[in-house]
Parts: C-alpha cells; sequence; structure tokens
C-alpha cells in the first residue's frame, strides 16, 4: 500500500470557480477545522484513521498518494455532474440468423 502523504482540499471560489489546496500534511487543516472523528469505515485502508473535519467531506482517495476533503457545495456539485454524466454503452446485438436454403419438399 502507498502511503498518502499530500492532503487536498477543494472548496468553490467566490465566482464559482474550484479552488484546490494541498497541503504536506494534516496539521494546517486541524488548525483551521474542528475534527469530529476519525475515518473508521474506509475501504481505502491508508484512510483509516485518517481525521473527519466539521464542514467538510472525506477523507476519500485521489490516486496514490492524496487524501482529498471537500465543501459540501462541490461535493454535491461534483457528484451531480459525475451522475448526470452520459455514458456510452455497448450494445451486444445479437448475430442475424441465417438461414440456410433447403429444397422444399413435396
Amino acid at each position: 500500500m502507498a502511503s498518502k502523504d499530500v492532503f487536498r482540499v477543494v472548496t468553490r471560489g467566490p465566482n464559482g470557480e474550484l479552488r484546490i489546496r494541498d497541503y504536506p500534511s494534516q496539521e494546517p487543516l486541524l488548525k483551521m477545522h474542528t475534527q469530529v472523528g476519525v475515518d473508521d469505515c474506509s475501504t481505502d485502508l491508508d484512510l483509516r484513521g485518517m481525521p473527519v473535519f466539521r464542514g467538510l467531506i472525506g477523507p476519500m482517495p485521489e490516486g496514490r498518494n492524496i487524501i482529498r476533503y471537500e465543501a459540501p457545495d462541490v461535493f454535491e456539485s461534483l457528484t451531480k455532474e459525475w451522475g448526470a454524466a452520459k455514458t456510452s454503452r455497448s450494445r451486444r446485438r445479437p448475430k442475424p440468423v441465417v438461414e440456410a436454403d433447403v429444397p422444399d419438399q413435396v
């Protein structure tokens, strides 16, 4: 397992653009946000024990070494975009049945 060593916070700026800020440790986040618990159920084992902050969604994995937290409005909008994205589904079409020429029996 790769250790996660970058803490990323994604918020929305005043004019609607995404603001992404990376931190080398959790210390700056602990100073800016109130910790309300620790993650104990993530399927990504590297995230277990990571702090959970009031007002942020996360932790969630992003790539090999990034721990991501998002503001609730960012999480909601990105989730809606992800859910609304059209995926092109490939359909398997049944092969047409070719009837063999069988002489009529009389």
